[in-house]
């Protein structure tokens, strides 16, 4: 496992809102809903899709490739053509700042 590394202000995220880091040569979206932050891999489970280009509704995300969705809290996949869940990270606000903790 990662350090925590600062990814952006949380003010540079909106309340819905997503944005893609590269942390540590991974691509990764950040993800603020509901005051909370969280993180998961860029990539639809089906196609290797980019998941921070779909669309955010609640807590799900949705592949705009076939529209597969995923839980942004758990990365567990919602909704058909995906089985798989997707890569969940460790994220916290600090003092205004988001950080990211990479987990294997």
């Amino acid at each position: 496992m990662s350090d925590f590394v600062r990814v952006a202000a949380l003010s540079e995220i909106p309340d819905p809102g997503k944005e893609v880091f590269e942390v540590d040569d991974r691509f990764v979206i950040v993800i603020h809903a509901g005051g909370q932050v969280y993180c998961l891999d860029d990539v639809c489970t089906h196609d290797d899709g980019p998941l921070g280009e779909g669309d955010l509704e609640g807590y799900e995300i949705e592949c705009p490739r076939h529209g597969a969705k995923f839980d942004i809290r758990t990365g567990k996949a919602t909704l058909m053509p995906a089985t798989q869940p997707t890569q969940v990270h460790e994220a916290k606000i600090e003092d205004g700042d988001i950080y990211v903790r990479l987990v294997d």
